[in-house]
């Protein structure tokens, strides 16, 4: 196979005349010869006959924007290009925006497709989306569907080439959406639609027909459970999965008690196979991310947080001893133990009593001195937050803080001076809350001062400082003061879910 002026492949076949026949744009030349025009429909002619050529975006495409794009990004576009419906899981931080930013600007230059849906979480609307689509594609017109229903339907009506939306958005307006002309569907942080029952995920099933483009994207497919991958699946490739949510359970779990499951042995090679098409690239496979490092930091519990985590602990095992235990009345106590290692703890009456923070602090302090560039600190309770906020601007260093009550724009105004300003310094973050799509690469140091329990937000979190953009050696600091909080770092670092092994770890715990 050569390629001719980038426009046009020059194949070499036992049999060129069965090309000939089936993609116009083609030209037998001779005995087992035949030029094919270059183009996106006849290159997915050919890999259809079992012929491996490259998409056309390799070669006739001019990779727009303020950056240039790696090789496994590349890679990711002509991928995208070449596969209407597909899933990318490429993992957090390799820049698999731009890729698709990429990919969906050349299907348009090409004329393959009109419009572009972008549908992502809230938080990430403008500080992601947006202003990756500026950075990538400052040529096409972009508009953030947000606001009033009438104004996402004005927006929705109008010319703008990409439009942004949030989950919840396109419910509103979902009627508006299935006739503007979006025949590009582009879903970010896709296990948000795992669940087949849920009206989000039908809204967006009554968006999709077979003329559609769907790519899903995320770098955790199935975080939680094997059966995550259903609703995803079924979406992208429904004739790969059973009909019904039941039995794809039983082909990738197995009934231990009425109140247990857990994941059979084949496992694995059964969602490999239900997500497809896809792709997926690791951090270690792009070489060109700095290394990532994980340090432990220990502190010691102050005697008043001993005394109440020991009362925490007897009264967990005489709960234990009377009592079955279910995963939710033990993530309710290992959550209340790891408030009392962190720092506050709310009572029965849902006040917030507080212990003294300064050995916890004065680690986060040394770390903070020490770090070249800004620092991210994930907090995950709410109260925890605020005690170190004060403590950190009492000690002169510019602080902001990113947590569920802060408004779209106004997390978008702190990302972007976090990113291009000397302060804030320190940013503070309730992880669930800034956990995706965002890129704060102005830090290369990312402190946990409590560990949060979902796998799928730790990795998320900690990518955004270690992804496409950072120059830097990035570390990742856990600070630790109990068993607990060990034992939850420990399943974090070795990719395992925590709520599939809650019961096991709280039995552990009590041990």
């Amino acid at each position: 196979m050569k390629i001719v002026e980038n426009k046009a492949l020059l194949l070499t076949l036992r049999h060129p005349g069965k090309v000939e026949s089936v993609i116009p744009k083609s030209k037998k030349l001779s005995a087992h010869e035949v030029l094919v025009n270059w183009g996106v429909d006849e290159t997915q002619v050919l890999r259809n006959m079992g012929i491996n050529a490259p998409s056309p975006i390799e070669g006739r495409y001019k990779w727009t924007g303020r950056y240039d794009p790696y090789d496994h990004q590349k890679t990711t576009a002509s991928f995208m290009t070449l596969n209407k419906k597909s899933f990318c899981f490429n993992e957090q931080g390799t820049g698999k925006t731009a890729s698709a930013i990429w990919a969906s600007d050349y299907l348009l230059e090409q004329g393959k497709i009109n419009r572009v849906l972008v549908i992502c979480p809230l938080s990430i609307m403008e500080s992601a989306w947006r202003n990756d689509l500026f950075n990538f594609a400052m040529h096409r017109k972009v508009d953030v569907a947000y606001g009033s229903a009438k104004k996402r339907k004005e927006i929705i009506a109008g010319d703008a080439e990409y439009v942004i939306i949030n989950y919840d958005g396109v419910e509103i307006v979902s009627e508006e959406v299935a006739n503007g002309g979006f025949d590009l569907i582009i879903v970010d942080e896709a296990t948000h639609y795992k669940n087949v029952q849920t009206k989000r995920w039908k809204t967006l099933n009554k968006l999709v027909n077979k003329n559609t483009w769907l790519w899903m994207m995320t770098g955790t497919p199935a975080a939680q459970s094997p059966t995550d991958a259903y609703g995803i699946a079924k979406l992208v490739n429904p004739e790969g999965v059973p009909r019904f949510f039941g039995s794809f359970r039983d082909q990738v779990m197995q009934k231990i008690t009425n109140f247990k499951w857990i994941p059979k042995e084949t496992s694995t090679d059964t969602v490999h196979q239900a997500l497809q098409p896809a792709i997926r690239f690791t951090k270690e496979e792009c070489l060109d991310l700095p290394p990532m490092v994980y340090v432990e930091r220990q502190v010691d519990m102050t005697a008043q947080q001993k005394k109440y985590y020991k009362e925490l602990k007897s009264k967990m095992v005489m709960q234990a001893a009377g009592e079955q235990i279910t995963a939710a009345n033990a993530a309710v106590n290992m959550n209340k133990l790891l408030q009392i290692s962190s720092g506050a703890v709310y009572t029965d009456t849902g006040e917030a009593l507080e212990f003294d923070i300064s050995n916890r602090y004065k680690v986060m302090r040394e770390v903070i001195d020490e770090s070249s560039k800004k620092v991210l600190v994930f907090v995950p309770f709410k109260h925890t937050i605020d005690m170190l906020t004060d403590k950190l601007r009492k000690d002169g260093i510019t602080t902001e803080v990113i947590r569920g009550d802060v408004s779209a724009a106004r997390r978008t105004d702190i990302f972007k001076r976090f990113q291009e300003n000397d302060d804030p310094k320190v940013l503070v973050i309730q992880p669930q809350s800034a956990a995706h799509g965002v890129t704060l690469t102005a830090a290369n140091t990312v402190i946990w001062w409590a560990p949060t329990s979902s796998l799928e937000t730790y990795a998320q979190a900690n990518a955004r400082v270690h992804r496409s953009g950072q120059d830097q050696k990035c570390t990742v600091v856990h600070i630790q003061g109990s068993y607990v909080e060990k034992r939850v770092y420990s399943l974090l670092n070795n990719r395992l879910d925590i709520h599939t092994k809650m019961i096991d770890l709280y039995k552990e715990v009590l041990d």
